[in-house]
């Protein structure tokens, strides 16, 4: 039998050809930048770990997503880092409130929990508790500090309170207690708020967990914290109430729209188109002059959708010169991103009104992950921000920390173009290049073999 050189077939060289060329394929096929502007973020505590940006106009007017999700966070090597936004009532994105609050001791062992038990304060004429003793079998005593429960004053306050927030010394051993937290409005009768809840300090390796936060189901003037255990007790030095969040003091941001007459069958409308994401939770309808009439405001996202009624109708009215009288800003009934906007009425009035919007800015919420510096991108038509649970962060962070951790501040820097307005194209359709591959690879090894086989056969036999 003949023996031929051993050389390289056709095919083994096709396939070595496709893995060489396998990577660039995927590589070409990698997206360029997917945003339309990037703002460089100043982050004023850098060693915080996560931090939060507030939105602003330029931000608004840029992203082209409905729900904000074209507006998200990357790292140095451009790699989006976890973020969320959070609407400007949430606690995330406000500062702490907390006030500071007296307290004082009370006595400790069963008196303390005693249902009969009563509390003779010296108090001011505003109700504010100035000195606690107490009636123990007849016996007037003053209790000694430490002490393992204490009376807390809240007369002063005049919102709800979400939790108390407790300080304890350093000094205080392991702790792993529970606390029931009563309410009064008098120093006589109380009522439960808190049934039990956890409190503690606990050290090993290094690692450090604290839990001083005791929630609230109700409020009160006074409030009677007691333990419902033996347990060792904190060295208590100091109390604060964490108020509910209050929306209504944030501070409001109005867009001022001008608009146009326009006339369909039935009623003369009043067009306006707004250019940004904002949102939207108040309008207000600023008239020329001396001025009233009956209002009707509605709202659309696209062009060729049906309009959907928003506010109305109100009487919307202008008395007097510029600090004269006017009608209050109308309520939305929920936060509205619309382009599109216009206004009816039903009675006629001089001149064109105007249309301000009003919304109050979002917060961005981010994790610094990877290498600084990081940067706050938005505008894309392609791109949209992954889920990330941020507020469970929050959560298992102020574990860690404490209960008063937040995000430290991050600013906006002055904006720059990325891609332009080629981030705002539809993606193209993308094309499973491996998949093309395989297949190219599997078919053409398949006409190889079938190549082969047929000239084998083909070739005469040698005796």
């Amino acid at each position: 039998m003949t023996r031929h050189a051993m050389r390289p077939r056709p095919g083994m060289a096709w396939l070595a050809t496709c893995a060489a060329l396998l990577p660039l394929l995927l590589a070409s096929a990698a997206a360029r930048d997917d945003y339309l502007r990037h703002w460089p973020l100043d982050l004023h505590d850098s060693d915080a770990g996560a931090y939060r940006a507030v939105l602003d106009r330029a931000v608004y007017t840029t992203a082209r997503s409905p729900s904000l999700r074209d507006v998200d966070v990357v790292n140095a090597d451009g790699r989006v880092v976890p973020a969320a936004i959070f609407d400007a009532a949430q606690p995330l994105a406000q500062a702490p409130r907390r006030v500071v609050l007296p307290w004082f001791t009370l006595p400790g062992g069963q008196a303390a929990q005693a249902a009969d038990i009563t509390v003779i304060s010296q108090r001011a004429d505003d109700g504010s508790v100035l000195q606690v003793q107490s009636h123990v079998g007849g016996v007037r005593t003053t209790a000694p500090a430490p002490a393992r429960a204490w009376l807390v004053d809240a007369s002063q306050l005049h919102e709800p309170i979400a939790a108390l927030q407790l300080t304890w010394s350093s000094a205080t051993a392991p702790l792993d207690t529970a606390y029931r937290v009563e309410g009064s409005d008098d120093l006589r009768q109380w009522r439960t708020l808190q049934p039990s809840a956890p409190l503690l300090d606990l050290q090993r390796d290094g690692q450090h967990l604290r839990q001083r936060r005791i929630p609230l189901e109700g409020s009160a003037r006074y409030l009677r914290l007691l333990p419902t255990g033996a347990s060792p007790a904190p060295v208590l030095t100091g109390v604060q109430a964490e108020l509910q969040p209050q929306a209504s003091a944030l501070p409001w941001t109005w867009e001022t729209l001008r608009g146009s007459r326009q006339d369909d069958r039935a009623t003369a409308w009043i067009v306006f188109e707004l250019d940004g994401r904002f949102p939207v939770e108040r309008a207000d309808v600023v008239l020329p002059g001396n001025n009233a009439g009956q209002w009707t405001l509605q709202s659309r996202d696209d062009a060729h959708a049906p309009w959907q009624t928003r506010a109305g109708p109100w009487v919307a009215y202008s008395v007097g010169q510029a600090d004269g009288d006017r009608s209050a800003p109308q309520v939305l009934g929920t936060t509205v991103r619309d382009r599109h906007w216009r206004l009816s009425s039903t009675t006629p009035t001089d001149g064109l009104p105007e249309l301000r919007l009003g919304y109050r800015p979002e917060v961005l919420v981010f994790v610094a992950q990877g290498r600084a510096p990081f940067a706050l991108v938005a505008g894309s038509a392609r791109a949209v921000r992954a889920d990330a649970p941020l507020a469970v962060l929050v959560d298992a962070l102020r574990r860690r920390h404490g209960d008063d951790w937040q995000p430290a501040d991050a600013s906006l820097g002055a904006p720059s173009l990325l891609a332009g307005n080629a981030a705002l194209q539809p993606a193209p359709v993308q094309r499973d290049w491996k998949a093309w591959l395989l297949w190219s690879i599997l078919v053409g090894g398949a006409l190889l073999v079938a190549g082969f086989a047929l000239s084998l056969l083909r070739k005469p036999t040698v005796d």
